[in-house]
């Protein structure tokens, strides 16, 4: 049996961290937008929604920093623990419902962080530069970015103007293809800053690939703030999260499970457990988000079962 390798503690800690900034910011800057809108002015105003912009910089700052400690398959789902933490912040500052079934969703969402992390891998499949320019290359991903910058442009300058306030998942589609660059792109510029800021002969070809995922990774996060925005101004936020969530995490794992190949150091059995947990998170976000207006509580399922009887 080989050596059993301890869990990434400092990614896993900033990873839950930014999580938690992350659920806060749909909330405020929901909240900044509402606000603005009975004032009949621009959400640019509103102290709130910066607040909520704010927050949402420092989480992409703690997701990068998670990246380059943790693998990509242990970071991304683990932003699910942002939707509980979001909802009890929703309920306090936007007065919306957490019911029974949002109750049961939080506590399904956390079931499912902990069985991802008890059975996510433990170390990194790429550790160098000369990892990354290896799978940046390989041909079937490349493929799978030409497809996804094919449907982006097609969402973009096609599909949304016309459709994008009648139909969530437009601007719900841009922001969780976007991921397809952000995740991939945070991690390779963490993998690639030792060696751009250094003397070594290998520097300036560093410094070139250092820059142009920044600049990917920078235009990315723009548009995903402005479509954001976009569906928060068109459709209600506790739908919005619950979908954005389950799409941009399998989209996300999809294209890091094409480059990082972190797949390939999880067993058969862990591979089961993590679809498992993925499909338990998925199911917690979806109990805590599009169903709040529902009438639920114990209350009522005693009388069901009173019925019953």
């Amino acid at each position: 049996m080989g050596e059993e390798k301890e869990l990434p503690i400092v990614g896993l800690s900033v990873a839950v961290f930014s999580s938690f900034l992350n659920g806060s910011t749909f909330v405020l800057q929901k909240k900044g937008i509402l606000r603005a809108r009975i004032r009949g002015v621009s959400y640019l105003t509103d102290i709130i929604w910066w607040a909520g912009t704010i927050t949402m910089a420092l989480g992409q700052i703690g997701n990068f920093l998670a990246y380059t400690a943790a693998p990509a398959v242990l970071v991304t789902p683990l932003g699910a623990l942002g939707i509980p933490f979001g909802s009890l912040l929703a309920s306090y500052i936007l007065k919306e419902k957490l019911n029974f079934l949002g109750k049961l969703g939080c506590l399904l969402s956390c079931v499912g962080s902990i069985i991802l992390v008890i059975h996510s891998p433990k170390s990194e499949s790429i550790t160098s530069r000369a990892d990354l320019e290896e799978k940046i290359t390989n041909p079937v991903f490349l493929i799978y970015l030409s497809v996804v910058l094919l449907v982006l442009i097609l969402l973009i300058f096609w599909i949304s103007p016309v459709h994008g306030n009648k139909n969530i998942m437009v601007y719900i589609g841009v922001c969780s293809l976007l991921g397809t660059f952000t995740v991939p792109c945070t991690k390779g510029i963490g993998l690639v800053a030792q060696d751009a800021f250094n003397s070594s002969p290998t520097s300036t070809r560093a410094m070139y690939i250092f820059l142009t995922l920044l600049a990917v990774l920078g235009c990315s996060i723009l548009i995903q703030f402005r479509y954001i925005n976009k569906a928060l101004e068109s459709f209600d936020s506790c739908i919005f999260s619950a979908i954005y969530y389950v799409t941009f995490t399998t989209l996300v794992l999809l294209a890091t499970a094409i480059l990082f190949q972190e797949w390939n150091k999880v067993g058969a059995v862990d591979f089961l457990a993590i679809v498992c947990g993925f499909a338990t998170i998925s199911t917690g976000v979806v109990l805590i988000q599009m169903f709040k207006e529902l009438s639920v509580s114990f209350r009522d399922l005693n009388k069901i079962t009173e019925k019953t009887e």
